[in-house]
């Protein structure tokens, strides 16, 4: 996903990201991981118009809050069980997207914890907003 880097209509970007963030929820289709909850590690990559996100005063309003990506999961997470990791990084892309200054999104989810030979198994989406 290192190409969405190069996509032409994020030229004029910064990205933001949230990297590694660690929470337990209950997701999978099986139902011993219908149970309990499992290790799941999120990773957001929010591209945001430079013109949109140059802070002119050094105030948080004029850039998008860190706080937005962590309280935008906590809000899916709090939805309650998820069959799959793609419908968990749809769900947090749409979220993402839905912001009025993010014009891009790639978001990978990571189960670390399924087996024993690899060190996780995933999921990742990147979206961008029609122009």
């Amino acid at each position: 996903m290192l190409a969405t880097l190069f996509h032409p209509g994020l030229t004029d970007c910064r990205r933001l990201f949230l990297r590694n963030y660690e929470v337990q929820i209950n997701i999978g289709v099986h139902d011993f991981e219908k149970k309990g909850e499992q290790r799941v590690l999120i990773n957001v990559d929010l591209f945001i118009p430079l013109a949109l996100s140059t802070p002119k005063a050094d105030q948080l309003e004029e850039v998008v809050d860190y706080d937005f990506m962590r309280s935008s999961i906590a809000r899916r997470m709090a939805e309650g069980h998820i069959h799959l990791q793609e419908t968990l990084c749809d769900d947090v892309a749409r979220a993402m997207l839905a912001h009025p200054k993010v014009r891009a999104v790639r978001v990978s989810t990571e189960k670390p914890d399924v087996y024993p030979d690899c060190d996780s198994v995933g999921v990742e989406v990147f979206h961008v907003k029609e122009l």
